[in-house]
C-alpha cells in the first residue's frame, strides 16, 4: 500500500478491532457454559491417587531407568509423554534460549532455522505461510497449541492463525512422518506442537521494537499466582507499512491461560484471540496484485490431568475462524464489474478426547477416544443452504470420530511403542480405517540411541480443496482422503559438549492432494494423485562450546543441519501448485558468541535448494515457466543484556538477497529492526 493510503486507512483499525472484539466476546459467552461444565467434570477426577511421573515410571520393573537419568525435556512423541532420550522417534526441540536467540518475528520466521522443515512464506513476521514437512503440503501439518489441535479445516494457509508471541513459547516439538496415533487424522505428514510457559509466580514481561518499513511491535505478559493457581494474560501488537506495494499488515494477539493444581491433578485452560488484516500482493494467483486478507480466530479449551496408576487426560475444546478475502482490495480503483462481493468464510471446530494411561510392570498402556467436528459456514465453499444466514449461503460439516491404543515398553536400554487408531469421518460413509504405529529404540550405552518406526496416517480433503472455483480455479467434490505409510531409521547421541543425529525415512504417499494444471494458460484444479514415493535423510548436529571449551573464550554454541529429499514424480508433466515443488536440499547453520561481557552475536544461515517451477507473471499475465532457483540467506542478531534489561538489533538478510518462497511472491530483501524487553 502506498503510504498515502496507509495513513488513510490506520485511523479505522481500531474502530474494527472493536467492532470484532465485540463479536468475539459474544462467541464466547455462548460456549463458556461448555467450559465451566467441562471444568466441573475434570475436577472430579482427582480422586485418583497422586504420584509423580517419574516415581511411576520407576517403578514398572527392575530394569526401569532411573530419575536421574532421564532426559529433562519431556515430548509428546507417543501417546504417552516420555522423555526426549526415551522417544522412539526424532523429535526437533526448539527450546525457549533457541528464541531468544534467533533474529526473528514470529514462528513462523523461527522454524525456516530447521533444516526438517519447509516455510513458504507469502508475507513475513507471521503474516501467512505454509508448513511443509517431508516434502508434504501445508495441509499434511497438524498444529497444536499445548496439545489443542488448531488444524484449519477450511486451509491449512490459516493453521498458524495463532494468539501466541515469541515471548509466550517455552519451546516447540516438531514430529516428523505420519502422526495419526499422536495428534490425529490430520498429521499426515507430522506434527507441530508449540508449549507455552508455565508460570509458577507473579512476574511480568515487556518488550517493545521498531525497523525499516514502518515496522513497530509491542508485547507485554503478566502472570499472577494465588493460593495453587497461576493466570497469565499476554497481549501483543505488530504493524508494517511492508516492503512492497499491499504488503502492510496489522496483527494482534490475545492470550489467557489458568492453572489450578487441586489435591495432585490439574486443569488448564486457555482461550485465545488472533486478528489480522494485510495487503496479501498476489498471494493466491500473480493476476491480481490487489488482494486483500482480513481474518480472526479464537479459541477455547480446558484439559485435565490426574496422577497415580491410572492417568486421565480428558480434553475439550472449541476453535473458530473468520476470513473475508478480498481479490480487489477495499478503496482499489478501477474494480471490473463482474466482482460483485468478497469472499466470506466462518470454519468450526468442536472436539473433545478422553486419555487413560495405565501405568503396570510391563510398561505404559494408553487408550481412549475423540470425537472432532469441522464445519463451515460461507458465501463460495459447500453446499447450498436452504435459507442463508447474513452473507453465508453455503456450509458443509463432517464429524471425525478415533479409537486409540498404545502401549510403551519401557527399560533401561530399550523402549517399544506398539499402538494403533481406528478412525471413520462421517463424510466417508460406513468404513472404519486402522493406522498402525510401530516404534522402537535402543539404548547400548547411555549417550547413544538407536531407533526404528513404522507409521500410517490419513487426511481429510479440506473444505478449499473440495469446493474452491473460482474464474482460476477448480475444486473437486469427489476427492479421496489422502493415505501415507512411512519407514524410519535413525540414531541420536547426546553428550554435555556434542549432540547428534542421522535418520533415514521412506515415505509411501497414496491419493495424494494438489492443485495442478497442464499448461499455463489451464485452470488450477483440486486433483488425487494415485502415488507419490519419498525418501530422504537428516542430519544435525550440535556443539556446546562453553561446555566444551569453558566459559573463559568467547564462543557458546555452533550447530549444523541438513536435509535431502528426493521424490519420485507422478506421470505426466503437470505444473504443481504445492506438492510437488519441495525442498530437495536444505542446509542451517547457526553461531552464537559473546563480543563483550553482556553483548552477544548470534549468526544464522540457511540454504536451500527447490524442485520444481511457476508460470512467471509479466504484467499481470502469465508467461513462461520458470524453474526454482536456489539461494543462501543469512540474519544476525546483537543483544546487549543489564540486569533486567535486554537490548537488541535484528539484521535480516544482510546480503540482500533475492528469492522466492512461491512463484510470483518476492521476499524481503535486508531489513534492520531493533528494541528492547525489560524482564520485571
Amino acid at each position: 500500500m502506498h503510504k498515502k493510503q496507509w495513513n488513510t486507512t490506520k485511523a479505522f483499525r481500531f474502530k474494527r478491532f472493536a467492532r470484532k472484539s465485540y463479536s468475539v466476546f459474544n462467541s464466547l459467552n455462548r460456549v463458556v457454559t461448555i467450559g465451566v461444565l467441562s471444568g466441573c467434570a475434570l475436577m472430579s477426577a482427582h480422586a485418583v491417587s497422586v504420584e509423580p511421573v517419574e516415581r511411576m515410571m520407576t517403578q514398572l520393573s527392575p530394569d526401569s531407568i532411573p530419575p536421574t537419568e532421564l532426559d529433562e525435556v519431556v515430548v509428546t512423541a507417543s501417546r504417552v509423554d516420555l522423555p526426549l532420550n526415551l522417544a522412539a522417534r526424532q523429535v526437533t526441540v526448539i527450546s525457549s534460549r533457541d528464541i531468544e536467540r534467533a533474529p526473528v518475528r514470529s514462528m513462523e520466521d523461527l522454524l525456516n532455522y530447521v533444516a526438517g522443515v519447509d516455510i513458504l512464506q507469502r508475507g513475513p513476521h507471521g503474516v501467512q505461510a505454509d508448513i511443509s514437512l517431508r516434502g508434504g503440503s501445508f495441509d499434511q501439518t497438524a498444529i497444536l497449541l499445548n496439545g489443542m489441535n488448531l488444524t484449519n479445516p477450511q486451509t491449512g494457509h490459516y493453521s498458524f492463525d495463532i494468539p501466541v508471541n515469541l515471548s509466550d513459547i517455552e519451546r516447540i516439538e516438531i514430529v516428523q512422518g505420519p502422526s495419526s496415533l499422536i495428534y490425529g487424522a490430520s498429521a499426515f505428514a507430522g506434527g507441530v506442537n508449540i508449549i507455552t510457559k508455565k508460570d509458577t509466580a507473579s512476574n511480568a514481561f515487556a518488550k517493545m521494537e521498531g525497523g525499516m518499513h514502518g515496522l513497530f511491535g509491542a508485547d507485554a505478559r503478566a502472570a499472577y499466582k494465588a493460593g495453587t493457581s497461576v493466570h497469565t494474560l499476554s497481549a501483543g501488537y505488530k504493524q508494517s507499512d511492508g516492503y512492497i506495494r499491499n504488503s502492510d499488515y496489522n496483527i494482534t494477539n490475545l492470550l489467557w491461560q489458568s492453572r489450578f493444581n487441586i489435591n495432585g491433578s490439574r486443569i488448564d485452560i486457555q482461550a485465545g484471540l488472533n486478528d489480522k488484516a494485510y495487503g496479501a500482493n498476489t498471494f493466491y494467483t500473480a493476476a491480481y496484485p490487489d488482494q486483500f486478507d482480513d481474518t480472526r480466530g479464537l479459541f477455547l479449551s480446558v484439559k485435565g490431568e490426574t496422577n497415580g496408576k491410572l492417568k486421565l487426560f480428558p480434553h475439550i475444546y472449541w476453535s473458530r475462524h473468520y476470513d473475508e478475502f478480498q481479490l480487489f482490495r477495499e478503496g482499489t480503483a478501477d474494480v471490473p464489474d463482474w466482482y460483485k462481493d468478497h469472499n466470506y468464510h466462518r470454519s468450526d471446530v468442536f472436539g473433545m478426547n478422553l486419555n487413560m494411561q495405565y501405568a503396570s510392570a510391563w510398561g505404559i498402556t494408553s487408550f481412549g477416544g475423540e470425537l472432532r467436528n469441522e464445519g463451515i459456514l460461507s458465501n463460495v465453499l459447500g453446499r447450498p443452504m436452504e435459507e442463508p444466514i447474513g452473507k453465508y449461503t453455503k456450509s458443509d460439516n463432517r464429524t471425525n470420530i478415533s479409537y486409540f491404543l498404545e502401549h510403551n515398553f519401557i527399560f533401561r536400554q530399550f523402549t517399544l511403542s506398539v499402538g494403533g487408531s481406528l478412525n471413520h469421518n462421517t463424510a466417508v460413509v460406513n468404513k472404519f480405517d486402522l493406522y498402525p504405529a510401530l516404534n522402537a529404540s535402543f539404548r547400548p550405552v547411555e549417550s547413544l540411541t538407536i531407533y526404528a518406526s513404522w507409521n500410517k496416517a490419513t487426511r481429510m480433503p479440506t473444505f478449499t480443496e473440495l469446493y474452491y472455483t473460482t474464474a482460476t480455479h477448480t475444486g473437486n467434490t469427489d476427492l479421496d482422503a489422502e493415505q501415507s505409510e512411512a519407514f524410519e531409521v535413525g540414531t541420536q547421541y547426546t553428550h554435555p559438549v556434542v549432540r547428534g543425529s542421522v535418520a533415514a525415512f521412506l515415505m509411501k504417499g497414496r491419493n495424494l492432494i494438489d492443485w495442478v494444471k497442464s499448461s499455463p494458460d489451464a485452470l488450477w484444479e483440486s486433483s488425487n494423485y494415485t502415488q507419490i514415493d519419498k525418501a530422504g535423510f537428516e542430519a544435525s548436529l550440535s556443539f556446546n562450546l562453553k561446555e566444551g571449551f569453558g566459559a573463559n573464550q568467547p564462543f557458546r554454541s555452533f550447530s549444523l543441519g541438513y536435509t535431502y529429499i528426493h521424490q519420485d514424480r507422478v506421470e505426466g508433466d503437470l505444473i504443481s501448485n504445492y506438492t510437488l515443488n519441495y525442498l530437495r536440499h536444505k542446509l542451517t547453520a547457526s553461531l552464537h558468541h559473546e563480543v563483550v561481557k553482556g553483548l552477544s552475536l548470534s549468526w544464522n544461515f540457511r540454504w536451500q535448494d527447490r524442485v520444481g517451477s511457476y508460470v512467471q507473471y509479466v504484467d499481470l499475465q502469465p508467461g513462461e515457466r520458470v524453474a526454482y532457483t536456489p539461494f543462501a540467506l543469512l540474519d544476525v542478531k546483537a543483544n546487549y543484556h543489564l540486569h533486567h534489561i535486554d537490548l537488541f538489533v535484528n539484521a535480516n538478510n544482510i546480503f540482500n538477497t533475492t528469492h522466492v518462497d512461491f512463484g510470483n511472491i518476492p521476499q524481503p530483501g535486508f531489513w534492520l529492526s531493533g528494541g528492547l524487553s525489560y524482564q520485571f
